[in-house]
């Protein structure tokens, strides 16, 4: 695909007839009951689905547990760079000692141990040859964000969705927003025309205190920055806060608009004291996209805070706003929904995913809707980092033809 083009062709009625399918879907594999109802017993399946595990750590561990929890899959085999982590889980999960795998060449051992479908979450700079190696392998792939940290890595991941389809293997990108049942209701009436045309987006990415991680002094290997979500405060290992934290709302406003960007101007600035990593904790970015919409991105990695993931869409007849926590609404126009709370979206989203990707697995459906439409995104986030850490106007036409790899040094590391 290339800068003028865009992503209207795979958001059809058909894909939101099947984002409204994840929803349901998922609350009956799940079992999870409606307000005051009795709490249905957990589903049983004839199939399970043997599945690998990469990336041990906080989330990772949590998600295992939702993907055990949901029933339908067999979790075989585990990999982590750190032996700790790998036991961990692998204990929490019964996952057998001589399938728990360690350092750098994990993914390839998890391949090799006769798995079908491969989950990753550990560090998203190792996502791109991940993802390739398991769709190479014939396996289906569980990723979460963000899917690349650089341009090349995006393009590796673009391919592998489509060699995916054509292997008929299932691709899915762990996104919770575009899964709410409020979101999805808006989403449909912006496409029915409910805002006119579209002027104006807005995004906003602000952790609080609670994203303004620790940056310890670094050691002579990237050891230590692999774990605690340290690496969150190296570019070349987690992307910068726009592409690893914002990329939910911006995701969401790709989803929405059905288009990307074409350029990008901003600023950003670090603002922690003493930092280690390049991370950068403000950026102020505006994007132009076709038919002339303009498009605000900002950066918040700052104590105290608040922590925020939103989009607003503003069209000649209403706006809109599409939330991961608060309210989400389209207010006025012909379309005019009050909306509601978005709630417990961290959790509900996922068990929405893993739900869905067992559907799409059985049901042997490969369209593999979410990889292009995250491409897209990510590469939206990689150009407003680029333009604002040099300060200048990018265009994605450009950035894409720089092609730009962010090298990560491996020497020391165990394989």
């Amino acid at each position: 695909m290339n800068s003028k083009e865009t992503v209207d062709s795979t958001f059809s009625r058909r894909q939101f007839l099947g984002i409204t399918t994840v929803t349901a879907t998922s609350l009956a594999l799940t079992g999870t009951p409606a307000v005051g109802a009795e709490e249905a017993k957990p589903k049983e399946f004839s199939r399970k689905i043997k599945l690998g595990w990469i990336g041990c750590g906080g989330r990772g561990a949590w998600l295992a547990g939702l993907f055990k929890k949901h029933g339908g899959y067999e979790i075989h085999a585990v990999a982590d760079y750190f032996q700790d982590l790998v036991d961990r889980c692998g204990d929490t999960l019964g996952v057998d000692k001589s399938r728990r795998f360690t350092g750098l060449s994990g993914c390839r051992k998890i391949l090799e141990s006769g798995v079908e479908a491969l989950a990753v979450l550990d560090v998203p700079c190792f996502y791109p040859e991940q993802a390739q190696a398991a769709i190479a392998a014939g396996c289906h792939v569980y990723m979460a964000k963000p899917v690349a940290v650089d341009v090349p890595g995006c393009l590796v991941i673009e391919a592998a969705g489509k060699l995916a389809t054509q292997k008929k293997l299932c691709f899915l990108i762990d996104y919770q927003m575009p899964t709410d049942p409020i979101n999805i209701e808006i989403a449909k009436r912006i496409w029915d025309g409910g805002l006119g045309k579209l002027l104006a987006v807005t995004t906003l990415g602000a952790g609080g205190g609670a994203n303004v991680r620790k940056d310890p002094l670094k050691g002579k290997t990237i050891e230590s920055r692999l774990r605690d979500l340290i690496w969150c405060n190296d570019i070349p290992l987690g992307g910068d806060p726009i592409v690893n934290y914002d990329i939910h709302s911006i995701d969401a406003a790709v989803w929405i608009i059905r288009r990307r960007p074409t350029s990008a101007v901003g600023y950003s600035r670090i603002c922690r004291s003493d930092p280690q990593g390049d991370r950068q904790d403000l950026a102020f970015v505006t994007y132009e996209c076709p038919d002339g919409l303009l498009w605000n991105h900002q950066t918040l990695s700052i104590p105290d805070h608040g922590r925020s993931l939103v989009s607003n869409v503003h069209g000649e007849l209403a706006s809109a706003q599409i939330s991961y926590w608060g309210k989400s609404f389209l207010r006025g126009g012909p379309k005019h929904y009050g909306g509601g709370e978005v709630v417990s979206l961290y959790n509900q989203g996922a068990i929405r995913n893993i739900a869905e990707f067992y559907r799409i697995i059985t049901e042997n459906q490969f369209d593999n809707q979410t990889v292009q439409r995250t491409v897209d995104g990510t590469l939206t986030a990689i150009l407003g980092r680029e333009a604002a850490a040099r300060g200048q106007r990018l265009t994605m036409e450009e950035l894409i033809k720089e092609n730009k790899k962010l090298d990560v040094n491996l020497d020391g590391l165990k394989v």
